[in-house]
């Protein structure tokens, strides 16, 4: 629904780098037909690599290393002398002037993969048992295969540098591997070497040759320590092996992950294909190492950069300019070296026969393509994309700027026009949307093909390894379903088998309403048949639910403009209206913001924005827009302060949070923090709610927001209720796995001491009643009840979880495509006193709460409200509300 809208692109951030050859033709100053391509083909070539890494791309300098007055034909340079990394300049913004000097380049050694720290230990102490017993017991299947043969063989760990220093991940797997009957079998990571067995000496040098330069090499190794198998080191050397076994079956590196580009699915009316693929871990869980493996796609563009260029330049007579909008953010793959990279500018004076410096003198990216990949560039004239370096690409020495030929970067992703697409996008969920016995069919398939695959098995032989064929089977319970009530004396109805109870707001009134009398209508005049049909259409809703609606004043308007929003909102919030409906033409993304920033930064008026298409019948009968009607008409009474119903929560004085983050779209170095909470002094009241948002800057501590912005929820709780409230339940969103000990050690510490003196100051001795829980929703655990999706309410809190954690799973949403997809919980503080059923039960019914739809949500309602607010804030109003909205949903 979210103010019946669709989700808006955010805008890409527009550059401009300048160097090159100014005597050069320009490229729309060239006759004649482009070269051919073949659309989505990439050239390809030999996969042998050198010592060399990408070709840089840097501002010129002048004599002396000052700025120099402009750009030279020199601009573009190569591999540093010595280390023959590229050196790199930063990049050059369009607000800046070009000829800005670079900076020069440094050597420095990285692994390729990190080893993991230890799984961080948050299992709270008062939680004698992590395994609740409410519900119906279930028998589920997950996606995860049992590890048969318990690893009991030690490691040895070795550090590996290369005399001098090399970068190519390729070259320096294929250097360690001329010296296996040395060091027998391994496992190297690009910094550690991992070895069966001890080697003769704790340091020793190895000589290598480089196979086609002839390059010599020392590969110095020095022994660090023996690697206990269950620690986590331990688990990171078996995730390589497993990464290793699965090289055997021909699958392609993309990124991160592995895909299976010979089985890949052409969707050819749309130009896009997906490419499958396996994402998968292995790690320690409550009494075995277990195997996750998730299926994946890649979407995948039949064109390339070069192909959008000539669309470009034959639609557009702008085309410089619609090629920068279309090229700048997206992610590419160059199909030579099978990476990918995210465009972050584009050089039209450069060009693929610019030159660079390298250790042997200037070469072109014309030569260089040729000699290391056999590629013959076609088109000689056209610019050149810029990407910056990813972190652990420049620590490895990789230049800060790296260019890129558009005829050799091949699309992928999708754009914000295709993604609004609804028949491609149904076209492409027809193979994506895996349902439960098409995904277990593909994960028998992987497992099979990893068992009979000679090369896969070679390797788990080796390291006396071996999978279970079967998926693991896991406890599970399903939890009653809730009673949703209406009203105070109402017994309440259930929620259903689907966990969705629409159909029962035709016979029932909403929970507490507040009356809508001084309202307006904006619309522009060629909407307006169709807002006066769904203005009838609402209040009569609204009648079945007992929610007063007065007819409100239309005012009409000459066009769509923003500036003419603003203008007539202007006129109309000096009459103090209760809340003013917008009727809008289209999904104008600027309308929208200037609606938003007036009503909730300007001033204080809840708003309601609907879309014409969305208030309009599709068959010409207007009663089919009462289910649209009926939603609007919910979403309005709570942006009043109205609530629509509730669900049974057996504990006083509770106040529940939620907290998101969401990046501003137009700074990335810029997010706003979003704290919601629910106040719930008495169970047959009425709940409050308190919202919030904080602006942080890149580098800035969230953890010096959240224990303030808690302690407004709690003032804002005793100047409703005269008290401090007795219990408080924290959900924290938008947590990833590297972030979990911050979160322990700033942000739950700090609230706690928070807490502690504000409670400590009003005369209460005992310590505060806190439940902290960190809520993750982008997993890859599934679960499979007899090949069908759980139902909801559905508990897993064994077998899969961690031994570290007090955590479980909940599935609380229903799916009518696909694969369900749980929620991951994770207590990290509770002194509550609450046993972990109550915990489990807790969290499901606060899924039941969200306002914006008559059903359950995959996360608890104060999360997924946190959620609305930061993206209203990071997308659209890029600045704090009001204060005076934060008692109000005004962001449904």
């Amino acid at each position: 629904m979210a103010d019946g809208r669709g989700q808006y692109g955010r805008e890409r951030m527009r550059g401009s780098i300048s160097s090159g050859h100014p005597q050069r033709p320009p490229f729309d100053a060239r006759g004649g037909q482009p070269p051919s391509v073949r659309v989505g083909v990439p050239p390809q070539g030999p996969a042998y690599t050198t010592q060399e890494k990408r070709p840089s791309w840097t501002q010129a300098q002048s004599g002396g290393g000052g700025p120099s007055a402009g750009p030279s034909s020199s601009g573009v340079t190569a591999p540093a002398e010595g280390s023959r990394n590229p050196s790199a300049g930063p990049s050059t913004s369009r607000e800046q002037q070009p000829g800005v000097s670079g900076l020069q380049g440094r050597t420095f050694r990285n692994p390729m993969h990190r080893l993991m720290a230890d799984t961080m230990k948050t299992r709270c102490p008062s939680h004698e048992s992590k395994h609740g017993t409410t519900g119906q017991p279930l028998t589920l299947q997950s996606n995860y295969f049992k590890l048969l043969k318990r690893v009991d063989w030690t490691l040895f760990q070795y550090t590996l540098e290369f005399v001098p220093s090399c970068s190519s991940p390729r070259l320096m797997q294929s250097l360690v591997n001329e010296h296996k009957k040395i060091l027998g079998g391994f496992v190297f990571d690009g910094a550690n070497l991992f070895t069966g067995c001890k080697l003769s000496n704790d340091e020793m040098v190895l000589q290598s040759v480089h196979d086609r330069t002839g390059d010599r090499y020392e590969l110095h190794i020095q022994r660090v320590n023996a690697v206990d198998m269950v620690g986590e080191t331990g688990i990171q050397v078996l995730n390589l092996i497993l990464r290793r076994a699965m090289n055997g079956l021909n699958l392609q590196l993309v990124g991160r992950n592995l895909y299976d580009a010979a089985a890949k699915i052409p969707i050819r009316d749309y130009h896009i294909e997906l490419w499958p693929g396996y994402i998968t871990s292995i790690r320690q869980h409550e009494a075995d190492v277990l195997v996750c493996c998730e299926i994946a796609h890649k979407t995948m563009r039949m064109e390339t950069c070069y192909d959008i260029l000539r669309e470009c330049q034959r639609h557009d007579r702008n085309f410089k300019d619609a090629f920068h909008k279309a090229v700048l953010g997206c992610v590419v793959l160059t199909g030579y070296n099978n990476k990918t990279y995210t465009i972050h500018d584009v050089s039209f004076e450069t060009t693929p026969e610019s030159t660079f410096d390298t250790k042997n003198g200037k070469i072109s990216f014309l030569e260089y393509y040729r000699n290391k990949y056999n590629i013959r560039i076609r088109d000689a004239y056209q610019p050149m994309l810029l990407s910056r370096a990813k972190k652990k690409d420049a620590r490895s020495g990789d230049s800060e700027l790296m260019a890129l030929v558009p005829e050799l970067c091949q699309m992928t992703g999708l754009t914000d026009s295709m993604r609004s697409d609804f028949k491609m996008m149904r076209a492409m969920a027809d193979h994506t949307r895996l349902n439960p016995d098409r995904r277990i069919e593909r994960l028998e398939t992987f497992n099979r093909r990893l068992q009979t695959s000679n090369d896969s098995q070679e390797v788990l032989r080796m390291w006396k390894m071996q999978l279970d064929k079967r998926l693991v089977e896991v406890t599970g319970r399903l939890l009653p379903q809730e009673m949703i009530f209406f009203s105070t004396v109402s017994t309440g109805v259930q929620a259903g088998e689907n966990a969705d109870w629409t159909s029962h707001f035709r016979e029932n009134p909403m929970f507490a309403t507040v009356r809508l009398s001084r309202w307006y209508l904006v619309v522009p005049g060629r909407c307006q048949r169709e807002a006066n049909d769904f203005l009838g259409c609402m209040i009569k809703a609204a009648r079945g639910m007992k929610f007063e609606i007065s007819n409100c004043e239309i005012v009409p308007m000459q066009d769509d403009s923003p500036n003419t929003y603003v203008r007539t909102l202007d006129s109309i919030i000096n009459k103090d209206p209760q809340m003013i409906m917008c009727v809008v033409s289209n999904n104008k993304s600027d309308r929208y913001t200037a609606i938003k920033k007036k009503c909730c930064v300007d001033r204080a008026i809840p708003t309601q924005v609907m879309v014409q298409k969305t208030i309009t019948p599709k068959t010409g009968n207007v009663r089919t827009l009462m289910s649209v009607a009926t939603k609007v008409v919910i979403q309005m009474n709570c942006k009043l302060g109205g609530v629509p119903w509730k669900v049974k929560i057996p504990l006083n004085g509770l106040m529940t949070i939620g907290f998101d983050v969401c990046h501003d779209s137009k700074d990335k170095s810029r997010s706003f923090g979003a704290m919601v909470a629910t106040l719930d002094h008495d169970n047959r009241g009425t709940p409050k709610f308190f919202s919030t948002v904080s602006h942080h800057s890149s580098g800035e501590e969230i953890s010096t927001y959240l224990p303030l912005n808690t302690i407004k929820a709690i003032n804002e709780y005793r100047r409703e209720f005269g008290e401090l409230p007795k219990r408080i339940i924290f959900y924290r969103d938008g947590v990833s796995e590297g972030q979990l000990q911050y979160i322990m050690e700033h942000e739950v510490r700090s609230l706690v001491d928070k807490l502690g003196q504000l409670y400590k100051s009003a005369g209460i001795k005992q310590d505060v009643l806190l439940t902290f829980f960190i809520v993750n929703k982008r997993i890859n655990t599934r679960f499979f009840d007899h090949r069908l999706n759980p139902r909801p309410g559905t508990v897993v809190d064994d077998v899969i979880t961690l031994p570290q954690r007090t955590d479980f799973y909940l599935v609380s949403q229903s799916v009518k495509q696909g694969t369900v997809s749980p929620t991951a919980y994770n207590i990290v503080y509770d002194s509550s006193n609450l046993k972990i059923d109550h915990l489990q039960m807790l969290s499901y019914k606060q899924c039941h709460l969200y306002y914006n739809w008559s059903g359950t949500t995959r996360v608890p309602a104060v999360c997924q409200y946190a959620h609305k607010l930061s993206c209203l804030v990071g997308q659209y109003l890029h600045q704090s509300p009001s204060n005076l909205l934060e008692k109000k949903l005004y962001f449904l």
